[in-house]
């Protein structure tokens, strides 16, 4: 049995989460758009300014505590869906239709607080949708019906009540639980206090999900939901014991989720599922799946709901749903293709930048060395829990060991890794964003894998400030975007100001 939580690490614990659910609730209550000189043109010949190009607005513009086209796009599809009835955002119309070239959009899109990238047009009906996948928009869109109906707030007049209220619901409140469940597995999983409260801190203040908590996204969810599906299973583990109906139900409902959230997740819910079912048959049936269609089927059906069709907008990139005249992405090719977006590296040079270079999951959090370590060390020890796997004694457990769950992290950040990089279309790290935003969902199968590594590191004063330069270094990047978390990491700005790399 695991030894029981010495009153100091509880304390610490409790005041770690305390703090980092009243900064990601600061950030969210006190979220506005701000306008920062160093994007704009430069005032002088030799002046600091990052977008030469870029002009600076001639009039004041209305205060919005929206941030960028990634959530300017599903709060106007929120909108939509409560007050329209549908998924359409605005429509493009043609004064004189023998000019293809003159034309004028319309809708709540056109409105400059909506104003978006992320949009796509039905080249058949030139009606303007969110590229984003719908069922997330139809969720938020339950809460805000709620708040217009019941409270009477409205998300034009009211956006300083509706979208905090609601970001707060979507990132916040998920984060407390997210921090709860991550403190009761380390007091489970690790073996000295250095190694849990090192894990914890990086959960609590160390990794990007606070940074994003003031902003409408698809990545917390979907990192709150593989945490979520993981605790039954690591307790379970813990325990030397079968999961229950509920664990099983819980374990499949969340992973499921998460994949809808975020479309690679799909490698931990196969990695998740493939061994229970291998293990535990029976309960991975009756329970597991049943739970686990609930939100596939949720979302074939809003894809289905918003364009008529079962898969996402996002399935038409490169085609002319993407490349309407005036878009964004129809830019690729031209002259006017600049920028970040449209970034042509070599695919070493990407796997550099995403790993050890200016977006670099290694380089931006540290810590994750440790982490590494600790999966590399706890993945090889996992052959032998893989062939009883196999066996036909399989004990009275779940088939799972903290081996084989160390394994599968690893298997699947591998995967996901390649994944983007066979996205040769988009090579732009998730665009104008502080970290690579699209591996966020990993982060707690990481956190989990501190503990192994740093209590070896615990054992020496060296090596205890060693992960507290490296946890240091993460805080640095979580809160240098103070203003906005849609912006580019501090490693690119550095680079960037002194001339070594400008997209």
């Amino acid at each position: 049995m695991a030894a029981e939580p010495s009153d100091i690490r509880r304390s610490a614990f409790l005041l770690l989460m305390v703090a980092a659910v009243a900064i990601a609730a600061a950030k969210t209550v006190g979220a506005e758009n701000v306008i920062e000189p160093s994007r704009y043109k430069a005032a002088e010949k030799g002046g600091y300014g990052a977008e030469p190009d870029r002009k600076w607005p001639d009039t004041r513009p209305d205060p919005v505590p929206t941030f960028s086209s990634n959530d300017k796009s599903r709060w106007a599809t929120v909108r939509a869906i409560v007050h329209d009835r549908t998924f359409v955002i605005g429509k493009r119309t043609y004064p004189d239709p023998k000019d293809p070239k003159k034309y004028k959009d319309e809708g709540i899109v056109a409105e400059p607080a909506y104003k978006s990238l992320d949009i796509v047009m039905n080249p058949e009906t030139k009606e303007f949708y969110s590229s984003k996948p719908p069922l997330m928009s139809v969720l938020v869109a339950c809460e805000y019906w709620v708040l217009n109906k019941g409270l009477d707030w409205d998300i034009v007049k009211d956006r300083w009540l509706v979208i905090p209220a609601i970001v707060l619901t979507w990132n916040v409140l998920p984060f407390l639980v997210y921090l709860v469940l991550l403190g009761k597995l380390l007091d489970v999983t690790g073996k000295t206090d250095f190694g849990k409260l090192l894990a914890f801190a990086v959960a609590s203040v160390g990794t990007f999900l606070l940074t994003f908590s003031g902003t409408l996204n698809n990545h917390l969810p979907a990192a709150y939901c593989i945490l979520f599906a993981s605790y039954p299973l690591l307790r379970a583990i813990a325990e030397n014991r079968d999961m229950t109906p509920a664990g099983y139900c819980g374990c499949g409902f969340f992973s499921a989720l998460a994949a809808t959230f975020e479309l690679p997740a799909l490698a931990f819910f196969a990695a998740i599922f493939l061994p229970l079912f291998i293990a535990r048959p029976r309960n991975t049936i009756l329970f597991f799946t049943p739970c686990a269609l609930l939100p596939f089927a949720a979302l074939f059906a809003a894809n289905y709901a918003a364009l008529g069709k079962l898969l996402p907008a996002y399935s038409e990139f490169g085609g002319p749903w993407y490349n309407f005249e005036g878009s964004h992405w129809a830019k690729r090719g031209t002259p006017a293709a600049k920028g970040i977006d449209f970034n042509d590296e070599p695919t070493t040079v990407y796997a550099f930048h995403l790993t050890l270079g200016h977006h670099g999951w290694f380089s931006l959090t540290p810590v994750w060395l440790i982490a590494f370590v600790g999966l590399l060390v706890m993945g090889i020890k996992s052959a032998p829990a893989v062939q009883k796997l196999f066996s036909s004694k399989k004990g009275t457990g779940t088939g799972w060991t903290p081996e084989l769950f160390a394994a599968m992290t690893l298997v699947v950040s591998v995967a996901v890794f390649a994944f983007y990089l066979t996205r040769v279309q988009s090579y732009n790290y998730g665009g104008n964003t502080s970290g690579p935003r699209w591996l966020f969902w990993l982060i707690p199968l990481w956190v989990l894998a501190i503990p192994p590594a740093a209590d070896r590191l615990a054992r020496s004063e060296a090596g205890r400030l060693l992960c507290a330069l490296l946890l240091g270094f993460g805080v640095l990047s979580v809160f240098y975007p103070a203003w906005n978390p849609w912006r580019n990491p501090w490693i690119l700005q550095l680079m960037e100001y002194n001339g070594w790399l400008r997209y």
